[in-house]
């Protein structure tokens, strides 16, 4: 038994040892080794991948080395490898420095396209090659630049364009031998900049959200004031503005209340989510624009709401969707939220709808009930009779036999919420009709 386990060793330590001496191909280095005096560009032979450990064993000087599988390209045979070395060569030992906190990094050469990271400033980056793009727009013009395949340091790759970067080279020990060096900038300049580099929102938004009251129609996500860290465009967008300028930098005018460089816009930071816009239009008549940052996505917020919305109205229409009124008609619903309500002549008299409206409309579940409300009702009904403008809301409670309204057109309405009863209401039961 001894003997045959002997054996077996002695058979798997051959296998290791011709395995890790035959070469499956060749790489080329994508970002430095000075411990092993080898720079990107260069040449090595690979013996093994391991997909478990994520590393290559590559030949150097001295034996053999594990390297990150990203820090090298997939091995080819060696006639092929020179074609692949002359891909990086234009960029060979060429890295740079990020000038602009933020700067993305894109899945392609367009400004538009998904960002798969986003670089920090004065972070290092490898330039891999030149790729074909679109150039970004800044003031009409298209920005210098050029777009480039780049490498971080933890094997992120994607396009990134060269305005705000700093190129240098480097030599066999890795250390840089050329290029603009990029001192850590710590004015206030740079973190109100930094600052900007977010997407600022009016804090209505925030106020909507966190009361779970959100109003899709006033929570438009292009209402916002942001900079781009990349063409360093500044827009502001809000209703009746909308302005766009090329941010060179700003002088503080005050405890933490800065002047854009030509631009009509005074910043003053009040915390590091609130800030408040004071925005200089062509009527030189200053406005004051409180705005704040948001967690989440706007586009998937208000796409909840919505669904809430048409979620309390199906529960409705499931309910009926036919109900009537000895007194007060017949209603009708329909999927695609319109109605018909017949014989509604005593609606009229009792002043709930116009003499004007039509027998037709459009029905919502759009606002919420208030706490004092939530015990006794179910929700809102929300009705837009057709030649008739203002709307008409009632109240709501789902009941066994049909639905009881209550008349709520006097009712008190706050950030899409009825908080109150209306002086004396009208209440209207209208059966289910089986």
């Amino acid at each position: 038994m001894r003997k045959l386990i002997f054996y077996c060793l002695m058979i798997l330590s051959c296998a290791l040892f011709f395995s890790c001496s035959k070469i499956m191909g060749y790489s080329v280095l994508l970002w430095n080794l000075p411990e092993q005096q080898l720079q990107d560009g260069d040449v090595v032979p690979v013996y093994i991948r391991s997909n478990i450990s994520h590393v290559y064993v590559i030949g150097v000087a001295d034996g053999k080395v594990e390297v990150p599988l990203w820090q090298l390209t997939e091995p080819v045979s060696k006639s092929k490898v020179k074609k692949v070395q002359a891909r990086y060569a234009s960029y060979s030992h060429t890295y740079a420095s990020v000038a602009a906190d933020g700067l993305p990094m894109r899945a392609e050469p367009v400004n538009t396209a998904k960002q798969v990271y986003r670089l920090r400033k004065n972070e290092t980056i490898k330039l891999l090659y030149k790729v074909n793009g679109q150039s970004p727009m800044t003031g009409g013009k298209p920005l210098p630049g050029e777009w480039l395949r780049v490498l971080t340091s933890d094997g992120t790759t994607g396009c990134c364009f060269s305005y705000n970067l700093r190129p240098f080279e480097t030599d066999i020990t890795g250390q840089r031998v050329g290029g603009e060096v990029q001192e850590e900038d710590t004015s206030a300049n740079a973190a109100l900049e930094e600052l900007l580099a977010r997407v600022w929102y009016p804090d209505s938004y925030k106020n909507m959200i966190d009361s779970k009251r959100v109003d899709p129609a006033k929570l438009n996500p292009s209402y916002n004031f942001t900079l781009d860290p990349e063409s360093k465009a500044l827009t502001f967008r809000m209703p009746k503005i909308s302005e766009s300028w090329t941010y060179t930098g700003a002088e503080a005018t005050g405890a933490n209340a800065y002047q854009l460089t030509g631009i009509p816009v005074i910043v003053t930071v009040r915390k590091g989510n609130y800030i408040v816009v004071r925005y200089t239009g062509a009527s030189g008549k200053p406005e004051d624009f409180n705005l704040v940052t948001i967690d989440g996505n706007l586009e998937e917020i208000v796409a909840e709401e919505q669904k809430r919305r048409e979620n309390e109205y199906e529960q409705i229409f499931m309910f009926g969707p036919n109900f009537k009124s000895n007194s007060y008609g017949t209603l009708s619903l329909n999927d695609d939220h319109s109605f018909v309500w017949g014989n509604n002549r005593l609606l009229v008299s009792s002043n709930v709808i116009s003499a004007a409206a039509k027998g037709r409309g459009i029905v919502h579940c759009k606002y919420f009930l208030g706490k004092a409300l939530s015990a006794s009702y179910d929700g809102v009904i929300t009705f837009q009779f057709d030649d008739m403008k203002k709307e008409v809301n009632f109240l709501y409670k789902i009941e066994e036999n049909g639905l009881r309204f209550e008349d709520a057109t006097g009712s008190a309405v706050d950030n899409s919420t009825i908080k109150d009863r209306g002086l004396s209401p009208l209440v209207i039961f209208m059966s289910k009709v089986e």
